[in-house]
């Protein structure tokens, strides 16, 4: 469907990069804390995005996102309470209302994060299988799946990689003890990706959303400018 001419992806990515450059420029140049504190309408917006760009919405996408918003939590709730995942770290109050001290948006970030993700590497393994000639072989299903899970659960630990550091200085939330963020939390975000995202393979509904490509380019310049000059 278009909007004036554009499409709904174009849309949602334009409305994305316009949010993120305020939120940017305000943070680095203007009422830090008050940006920061936008931090929880600013996912609600991009998950709304991501909502408005997709052609259909399943009930498999929706049980997607209920498995990954009450996933993300629990997870987090056994970080938070017991260091198991994770490690030692504790949410501080900027990100609004929590369960348990975990702030219920961070529910939607896991699914955002988990959704961009899994369909960044559907869309670039599509975009390589179209491009194969006569002589390549393609990859079996169970391969697809496997490089999908890898891959996806790689790109989602690398978009956390970017973030950490960022969301330490903003008052996210904090690591205990001396501070350091520890090899064992991308460890955890590695495996609990890789199960959502074999979640992700597996269930049926429509994967090649382009705005969700997009936003996580957008998501990761947005913490990597932050990272260079805040």
């Amino acid at each position: 469907m278009a909007f004036f001419g554009f499409t709904r992806c174009q849309v949602a990515t334009v409305a994305a990069i316009i949010f993120h450059s305020i939120g940017l420029i305000g943070i680095l140049y203007f009422d830090r804390e008050f940006f920061i504190r936008t931090t929880p309408l600013n996912l609600l917006l991009m998950f709304a995005l991501l909502i408005y760009t997709r052609q259909t919405t399943s009930r498999s996408f929706i049980y997607f996102f209920v498995i990954c918003f009450f996933a993300g939590i629990l997870a987090e709730l056994v970080g938070t309470k017991t260091g198991m995942l994770f490690g030692n770290y504790a949410y501080g109050t900027i990100l609004g209302p929590a369960i348990e001290g975990v702030p219920w948006i961070i529910g939607i970030n896991w699914f955002i994060v988990m959704y961009c993700s899994g369909t960044a590497i559907h869309t670039l393994m599509n975009k390589l299988a179209a491009g194969k000639t006569g002589n390549d072989l393609p990859l079996s299903g169970k391969l697809r799946t496997l490089a999908l899970i890898i891959d996806g659960a790689t790109l989602a630990v690398f978009f956390d990689w970017l973030m950490e550091p960022i969301a330490v200085k903003l008052g996210y939330w904090k690591w205990l003890g001396d501070g350091q963020i520890p090899f064992y939390n991308y460890l955890c975000w590695f495996v609990i990706s890789a199960l959502l995202l074999l979640l992700f393979s597996k269930m049926n509904f429509y994967k090649n959303n382009k705005f969700a490509v997009h936003l996580l380019g957008i998501q990761a310049m947005f913490f990597l400018l932050l990272r260079t000059l805040l």
